[in-house]
C-alpha cells in the first residue's frame, strides 16, 4: 500500500477518533487544533513518514487552499453593518489600523532577528503573521462572562483580517524576484489579483444570492440543495478567478459579502432562511478541512521546523504573539474609553492560524532563496500560538470575566449612591455600549 494511502487512512483515524471525543473535550483546555496539529507531527517525516511536502504536495495544498477558500467565504458572509455599528469601533480600529501596524511591526522586527532573508521576505513574514485566527482560542470570544462588545469585536476582526491582509501578500510576493507573480510584475498583479479578482468574486457571489433568493421564493430549491449551492458559489468563485490568473482566495472573500447582501436584500423576511442557516454547511465543510489543513501542518511544516529551532527562530516567535501584536492593539484602541485588562485581553488573543499556515505553505513552494527560515518561522510562531492560545482561553477568559463583572457592579454601586462620587462616564469605560 502506497504512503498516499496510508496517509489517507491515517486522516480519516485521526478524524474520527477526534469526533468520538469532541464533546469530552470541548470542557477542557485541549483543542482540536492542539489534536490534529500532534498527529500532524507523528505522521509527518520526524515521526511515521506518511504525509511528506516533498511527495504530497499537490494534495496538501488543494486540501488548504480548499479550507481557506470556505472559511474566507464564510467570515464575509457572517458579517453585518449592524454587527459594525453595535461597538463597531473595535474592530474598525483593530481592522483599519491596527493591521498594517501589524505588519509593519512584523517586517520590521524580523530585519535584526532572521538576517539572510531580503528585504521583501521579511515583508511576506510580517503578512503572512498577521492574520488572527478565532477558532485556536474559541471560547475566549464565545465565553458568555466576556462582555458582548469584546467578543463580538474580537470575532469580527479574526473574520475580516484575514482577507484584509491577502493584497499585503500577493504584492509582496509578486516584488519577491524568483516566484511566479513576479513573472507578471507587481502592477500586472495588481490588476489582476486585486481589481480583476474583486470584480469576479462580486459578480459570482452578488448572481448566486440573488439566484437562491429567487428559487427559494419560487418554491424551487429544498433547504439541503441550497446549502449545496452555496458550496458551489464559493468553489465557483475561487475557481473562476483562477482560471483568469487572479486571486481565488480574495474572489472568495468578496463574493461572500457580495451573496450575502444580496440574499438579504432579494429575500422577503418570511420566506428562506436566515444567512447563516444557508451556510452552514459550508461552514462545517470549512471545519472539517481547517481541522485536516492543521494535520497536514503538524505533518509537513512544524515537525521539520521543530528539528532545525534556533534562538531567532523562537524569540520572533515569541515576540510575534505579544509585541507585535500587542503593541499595535494598544495604538489602535489609544483613547477609546477601554480600561488596560480589555486591552491586555483583545491584545493576546490573536492567535495565529490557517491564513498564516496557507499563506506560508504557497511561499514555501515558490522554492526562492530565503523560503525555509521563512517557512520554520511561521510555523514555530502557529504551533506556539496553538498551544499558548488553546492553554490560556478558558482560564483567562474566566478571570477576565470576574474582573468585567466586578467592576461593573462597582460603577452601578457608584451610579446609584448619592454619597460616592461618579466618575465621569465615558463610551467603553465598562466594555459596554451605551449606560
Amino acid at each position: 500500500m502506497s504512503g498516499a494511502v496510508w496517509a489517507g487512512a491515517a486522516v480519516a483515524a485521526i478524524t474520527g477518533g477526534y469526533a468520538l471525543c469532541s464533546r469530552r473535550l470541548a470542557s477542557t483546555p485541549v483543542t482540536s487544533a492542539m489534536v490534529f496539529t500532534g498527529f500532524g507531527i507523528l505522521i509527518g517525516p520526524v515521526g511515521l513518514d506518511l504525509l511528506d511536502l516533498t511527495h504530497d504536495a499537490g494534495i496538501v495544498l488543494t486540501l488548504v487552499e480548499a479550507a481557506l477558500t470556505l472559511v474566507l467565504f464564510t467570515d464575509a458572509m457572517a458579517v453585518r453593518r449592524h454587527d459594525l455599528r453595535v461597538g463597531g469601533f473595535i474592530p474598525g480600529r483593530l481592522l483599519g489600523f491596527g493591521l498594517v501596524l501589524t505588519v509593519g511591526a512584523g517586517w520590521l522586527l524580523a530585519w535584526p532577528l532572521l538576517p539572510g532573508l531580503t528585504m521583501w521576505e521579511l515583508a511576506l513574514v510580517g503578512a503572512i503573521l498577521a492574520p488572527t485566527d478565532a477558532a485556536l482560542g474559541k471560547i475566549a470570544i464565545t465565553s458568555p462572562r466576556v462582555p458582548a462588545l469584546v467578543r463580538n469585536g474580537l470575532n469580527i476582526e479574526s473574520g475580516l483580517n484575514d482577507g484584509m491582509v491577502l493584497p499585503f501578500f500577493v504584492l509582496f510576493l509578486a516584488a519577491l524576484p524568483g516566484t511566479t507573480a513576479s513573472q507578471e510584475g507587481v502592477s500586472g498583479v495588481f490588476w489582476r489579483a486585486l481589481v480583476l479578482s474583486t470584480a469576479v468574486g462580486f459578480v459570482v457571489g452578488w448572481c448566486g444570492g440573488w439566484l437562491l433568493a429567487r428559487s427559494r421564493t419560487a418554491g424551487w430549491a429544498t433547504p439541503g440543495w441550497s446549502q449545496v449551492f452555496v458550496l458551489a458559489v464559493a468553489l465557483g468563485a475561487y475557481m473562476a478567478t483562477v482560471a483568469w490568473d487572479g486571486s481565488g482566495f480574495i474572489a472568495a472573500w468578496v463574493a461572500g459579502f457580495a451573496f450575502a447582501l444580496a440574499l438579504r436584500r432579494s429575500t422577503p423576511s418570511p420566506q428562506g432562511p436566515p444567512v447563516h442557516e444557508a451556510a452552514d454547511f459550508v461552514e462545517k465543510c470549512g471545519e472539517l478541512l481547517a481541522a485536516a489543513s492543521f494535520l497536514v501542518f503538524g505533518a509537513v511544516l512544524l515537525g521539520p521546523a521543530l528539528q532545525h529551532l534556533s534562538w531567532r527562530i523562537v524569540l520572533y516567535a515569541v515576540l510575534s504573539l505579544t509585541v507585535v501584536r500587542m503593541l499595535p492593539v494598544a495604538l489602535s484602541l489609544a483613547r477609546s474609553g477601554l480600561r488596560p485588562p480589555t486591552v491586555l485581553y483583545i491584545g493576546w488573543f490573536g492567535p495565529r492560524g490557517l491564513a498564516s499556515i496557507v499563506f506560508g505553505l504557497l511561499v514555501v513552494e515558490e522554492h526562492v532563496p530565503g523560503v525555509v527560515l521563512l517557512g520554520h518561522v511561521v510555523a514555530v510562531t502557529v504551533g506556539l500560538s496553538i498551544v499558548l492560545h488553546g492553554l490560556s482561553a478558558l482560564s483567562f477568559a474566566d478571570r477576565y470575566g470576574a474582573w468585567h463583572q466586578a467592576a461593573s457592579a462597582t460603577a452601578r454601586l457608584r451610579e446609584g449612591d448619592p454619597a460616592v462620587a461618579a466618575p465621569p462616564r465615558r463610551r467603553g469605560a465598562l466594555d459596554e455600549p451605551g449606560p
